[in-house]
Formats: C-alpha cells, structure tokens, sequence
C-alpha cells in the first residue's frame, strides 16, 4: 500500500523521527505535490472533502481543520479555497516543508496555514487545539497503535472526523505483508498495518462521534463521522 508504512513502536525507534522521514523523503512529497500540481486531488481525497462539506450544517465557511500526516497539504488548501478559516498540519516528517511552501505560496494562504512537525498527536494531544473537522488520509495505515490515534484525532474533532484506510481482505493483508518483508530486508523499522475497519469505529464512537458515512473501495476506503448536537 504506497505511502502506508509506520515503525513497529514510533517511540522506541532508534532513528530520530521515527524512521518516518527515510520513507516519506524529499522524493516522495516532489513526487506527490507534483501531481497535485498536473491533476489536482485524486478521488478519494475529493469524497473526503465532499463528505465534510455535507456534513456540516453551514458547510465548510469558516470552518477550522486539523489534518494528522497531511504531507504537503493539498487537502487543506482545498478546504481553504472552500470557505475554511485556517488548517493546521501535523507531520512527522520534515521531509515535505520545502514543497508545502511553494504550494501555500502560490495559493497565497500562508496567514491561513501553521504547520508543525515532530509533533505526534497520539503521543501528545495536548500539543495542538482541536479544530472543527479533522482529516487523516493514509494514515492510519501508518501507525500501530490505531486506538490512540483515532482516539485523540476523533477528541480534538469538535465537529467531524473523516480518514481513510486500506481495505482488509485476503489480498491487501498479502500485499501488505510481503511489503513488511521487503521493509525487513533493508533493516528499516517500518511496517504496514491493515486494522480491522470495525474496530477502528468503535474507538470513534467511544470518543463521542457517530460514524454516518463509509464508502468502500479498491485501494483506499473511507469514514466519516459527526459529532451529534
């Protein structure tokens, strides 16, 4: 699953970020900015944005986002070019800053934008203020501990949540496990997860959201939920 790796235990990692930046390097974000850049978002990342703007009763008009691993922020300056007030970014790579700079540049939204990497929002919530929606796009996939994560993402979530993640079926757990194998044979730390969709949801309702959308697909699905008023 490309772009859906995470280290076996981030804080016990002996590379200083994680080992997250040796694999969502420069070449990477140039890779991924570029494209955005030719085609825009892909489909998965316009039904997330789609279910966000249904989602919220005025719409996405001065609306706050918070996106966890968001890479060089082409979401969120498409939430922004939709009405948002402002995005944070949360990264744990470095590794995309210089391509995010061009592109709030060119979209001229630098006063709307903070960033910040290092911070890891299961580690420590505290770290950053929630926001009225929360975004993670391939993600999940990424780290461990998914309850930790979803938990803190769906309690800084005021208003909605939505992320993405793999499917798991037979295929994608092979592929993924045979992508670890090769992550092994370089002596990396980063492994792949396919957690179970049901109990990824589950820690969404626990924290206080109602999951009202799933959209299942071939290589990426999706979930949304809101919090009831």
């Amino acid at each position: 699953m490309s772009g859906c790796c995470g280290p076996t235990n981030p804080a016990r990692d002996p590379e200083p970020d994680g080992g997250y930046s040796r694999i969502f390097s420069t070449r990477f974000s140039r890779s991924v900015s570029r494209r955005y850049e030719r085609r825009g978002l892909t489909g998965t990342e316009r039904r997330m944005i789609g279910f966000l703007e249904a989602s919220l009763p005025r719409g996405l008009g001065q609306a706050t986002v918070l996106e966890v691993g968001g890479g060089a922020g082409e979401i969120q300056l498409e939430l922004l070019k939709r009405g948002a007030a402002s995005t944070t970014n949360l990264e744990l790579s470095g590794a995309y800053e210089a391509d995010a700079a061009r592109l709030i540049a060119r979209a001229g939204v630098a006063a709307r934008v903070r960033r910040s990497v290092g911070v890891d929002l299961a580690e420590t919530p505290d770290a950053v203020e929630p926001a009225d929606v929360v975004v993670l796009h391939r993600v999940v996939c990424c780290y461990p501990d998914y309850e930790r994560l979803l938990g803190a993402a769906a309690d800084h979530a005021r208003r909605a949540l939505v992320f993405s993640y793999p499917p798991r079926n037979p295929l994608t757990r092979w592929w993924v496990a045979m992508g670890n194998a090769l992550l092994a044979l370089g002596a990396g730390s980063f492994r792949a997860f396919v957690h179970p969709p049901e109990a990824m949801l589950d820690v969404v309702r626990r924290h206080g959201l109602q999951p009202v959308y799933r959209r299942r697909g071939g290589a990426w699905c999706i979930a949304g939920a809101v919090r009831p008023s």
